[in-house]
């Protein structure tokens, strides 16, 4: 028996679907319209506040002959074999296509921000490690391998990457986001999907649009962004990872924006996203974020409202389980108050990519491609470790007290030494569902701190006092850590966060924060550490950052890694050892103090220190700092000349980089716009290009970036974006606050309206220097 026209891939997909779909029911068509969390609790909170109002018993044997659109975390729900999460899965797509009449599977998807959720599976860096790095190239290699662990299981869509740009470091999440610079989350991003879709699977960018911005760094506070940070700051990463990613879905915010929920907002979710960015893959909601249109946000009087209104926006997929697009949408429908071509537009949707992705294919299998399946291999800890040591940062050594010496009597100190858990972030399964089982071994190897530097420096001698715990008030533990300090020639203070959901860690996920004081009373114990007269390297896990000021000038060195993942032990270790070069550069300033928040280095002149108040919000280290273990020159500049092109013309500036020490390292070459005189206040410095340059001990390279006056577009008063004529400076500079060499233009010629198809990327070259 031939194949139906809808499974035949020689036909294009859009004819295929709409051949399945003039054959659907109007039941059928709103199947592919939601997920079932099959597992998850419905008697307790579970992973989130709220899940168990939101999850329901159903008929899975009856709701399946429908067909169904989405089976949510097979593996991120509870500790299961791979082999055997694989093979369940099958099982129940299986029984899915077996039920409906026309064979349809769901897309299976997961979390997968740090790595797959999924016990066993490689714990990498989290985002914010990333952006540390400035390595899209090896940011891409990490999510290609991720990618290839999720196929291998049978995962189709991949709930990442995260494009948040930080507003206010005592958010919880800002460990998910990769840095509070929107041309470094959009550049980093990008790379991530294109890596993840290089194997197949789909990647869905979080979080659409404005959630990191919410009001006191509260979790889904309001968002009361202006138009112009909203679509300038806030917007920009998505565009860069739709046009230069290609990313296949977007997940709706649970936050509102003035007013308006982004779940419920059509200018966001079509106008913008699908008529003037050309979007035409899937949005998917955020869990549970359709019905909290009438629980939360109360827009609507009932589930089946907020599914109207969620419909309506442009949400085609329900997540994590259905409750507003099943039956109640089935009778709105049939009632007249939600025209049925919004289904029919939402399932066309769906079936479109489950057709890109074979799903409907007459010869499609749900077995996976080895009964074996390791989800933690060497090639992927290989990646997993360089991530770790590319993106660890030493914020200060003024004294050179790094590397430490061979057969030093070093006391290590601190809460996060011998953890494991020290190195994760909210999102790896470990500690985003294993922390739910404490019975369940952790399914990978995860040397600490400790250990790690006991194996890096095995002459030395090491002892080791916790101190204190993460959080809480209990110091008894303070005087066998002093006592421990007062012994040793050096000091090895790790402290930090405790990653965790919603108020059960110090960072992550609803574990928003009223300061940036370190947490519990670990401040105290580096004090009283500092206090013995012992050199303290102090090395901070964590994911944000915090206020340092108090000790500025008396530690020995400082160390910043955030969330390094499984091999961030080693990796931290290395560098203190000095087998690592450190090369990591801050994503996000360090602050002074712990107030004056919220403040990142975008900042117009009323927002940098002045006169007018006696609030200094200039950090301590700033935005793209980052010290090596070398030394680098900067030298043969070219563009210091007042160079005059149109506002839609091109300007080429280059330096020379030479490595003047005795080893090898990486320098970051960052690029930065200076806009003196605009129609609208602009940020005094914002990043416009960068690039990582590998130099061993004497070498030197020559580096070029080519500006186009595209970047320097922005969003004037009637909301238009647009290239100024006028002076603008190209500031290279080895961080926000080290400013290198200038380049002087002036844009010539009319005001330019730019859309959507500008030049987002300044290009880089990096040759063999003349």
């Amino acid at each position: 028996m031939p194949p139906a026209p809808w499974q035949d891939p020689a036909r294009p997909a859009a004819a295929r679907v709409a051949d399945l779909l003039s054959r659907m029911t109007l039941e059928e068509k709103t199947a592919q319209l939601y997920g079932v969390w099959v597992g998850a609790s419905t008697d307790g909170d579970g992973v989130a506040p709220h899940q168990q109002h939101m999850n329901t018993d159903h008929d899975w044997d009856e709701l399946i002959t429908r067909g169904l659109g989405q089976l949510t975390r097979s593996f991120g729900t509870a500790p299961v074999d791979p082999a055997l999460g694989a093979q369940a899965l099958a099982r129940a797509q299986r029984r899915i296509a077996a039920a409906g009449r026309f064979g349809i599977p769901a897309v299976a998807h997961e979390e997968c921000l740090a790595g797959f959720t999924a016990w066993g599976a490689t714990a990498y860096p989290v985002p914010l490690a990333w952006g540390a790095s400035f390595d899209p190239a090896l940011v891409e290699a990490m999510a290609a391998r991720i990618g290839r662990d999720l196929r291998a299981a049978g995962v189709h869509q991949g709930l990442a990457p995260v494009l948040d740009v930080v507003r206010d470091p005592r958010w919880g999440r800002v460990e998910e986001t990769i840095g509070e610079d929107p041309y470094l989350v959009g550049t980093v991003a990008a790379a991530y999907v294109r890596g993840l879709q290089s194997a197949g699977i789909v990647a869905t960018l979080k979080h659409f649009a404005g959630y990191a911005s919410s009001t006191g760094a509260r979790n889904l506070a309001p968002v009361r962004a202006g138009a112009r940070e909203f679509a300038d700051v806030t917007l920009a990463p998505f565009e860069m990872a739709l046009r230069e990613g290609g990313a296949r879905s977007v997940m709706a915010a649970y936050n509102e924006v003035d007013g308006v929920p982004a779940a419920a907002d059509p200018q966001l979710l079509t106008a913008l996203l699908r008529k003037r960015w050309g979007f035409t893959g899937t949005v998917v909601a955020d869990y549970f974020g359709v019905d909290f249109l009438h629980s939360l946000h109360r827009v609507a009087d009932d589930p089946a409202g907020a599914g109207r209104l969620a419909l309506a926006a442009g949400v085609d997929v329900e997540l994590p389980t259905v409750k507003c697009y099943g039956d109640d949408l089935v009778a709105a429908v049939r009632a007249g108050t939600v025209p049925e071509s919004l289904v029919d537009r939402a399932a066309r949707r769906v079936l479109l990519q489950k057709c890109e992705l074979g799903l409907l294919d007459a010869d499609w299998t749900p077995e996976p491609p080895a009964r074996d399946i390791d989800l933690d291999p060497p090639e992927n800890r290989a990646v997993a470790r360089r991530l770790a040591e590319e993106s660890v940062v030493l914020l200060t050594d003024p004294d050179g007290v790094l590397p430490l010496a061979p057969g030093l009597r070093i006391a290590v100190v601190g809460p996060r030494a011998a953890d494991p858990l020290a190195l994760l972030g909210c999102y790896s399964f470990p500690a985003h569902v294993g922390a739910q089982h404490p019975e369940a071994p952790l399914g990978i190897e995860i040397p600490t701190v400790l250990d790690a530097l006991r194996a890096e420096l095995p002459d030395a001698k090491v002892t080791f006092a916790e101190g204190c715990q993460v959080s809480g008030t209990d110091v008894s533990g303070f005087a066998e850590a002093v006592a421990r300090a007062a012994e040793a020639d050096v000091v090895v203070a790790v402290l930090g966060d405790r990653s965790g959901l919603f108020g059960r860690g110090t960072s992550g996920e609803g574990c928003d924060v009223a300061d940036l004081t370190l947490p519990g009373v670990q401040g105290d114990l580096l004090e009283a550490l500092t206090a013995t007269g012992v050199p303290v390297v102090l090395v901070l896990l964590t994911g944000r950052p915090y206020a340092l000021g108090r000790w500025d000038g008396r530690l020995g060195a400082a160390v910043q890694a955030f969330f390094p993942g499984e091999e961030g032990g080693p990796a931290v270790a290395g560098v203190l050892s000095g087998r690592v070069n450190p090369s990591g550069r801050l994503p996000v300033s360090v602050p002074r103090g712990p107030g004056g928040q919220p403040w990142t280095y975008l900042q117009p002149p009323l927002g940098l220190a002045g006169e007018v108040s006696s609030l200094d919000p200039t950090p301590l280290y700033p935005f793209g700092h980052g010290r090596s273990y070398t030394e680098f020159v900067w030298e043969s500049f070219a563009g210091d000349e007042v160079t005059e092109i149109g506002t839609d013309g091109s300007y080429a500036l280059s330096l020379t980089v030479r490595n003047t020490g005795e080893r090898a390292g990486a320098e970051v070459v960052q690029l930065y716009l200076h806009d003196p005189v605009a129609s609208v206040t602009r940020p005094d410095m914002r990043l416009i290009g960068y690039q990582r340059v590998e130099l061993a001990a004497g070498e030197s390279a020559r580096v070029t970036f080519g500006f186009h006056a595209d970047l320097s577009s922005f969003t004037d008063r009637p909301g238009r974006r647009v290239v100024e004529p006028g002076a603008l400076e190209l500031r290279l500079a080895a961080s926000a606050a080290d400013v290198r060499h200038t380049a002087r233009l002036t844009l010539t010629g009319p005001p330019r309206e730019v859309g959507h198809d500008r030049r987002l990327r300044c290009t880089t070259e990096v040759s063999a220097a003349g």
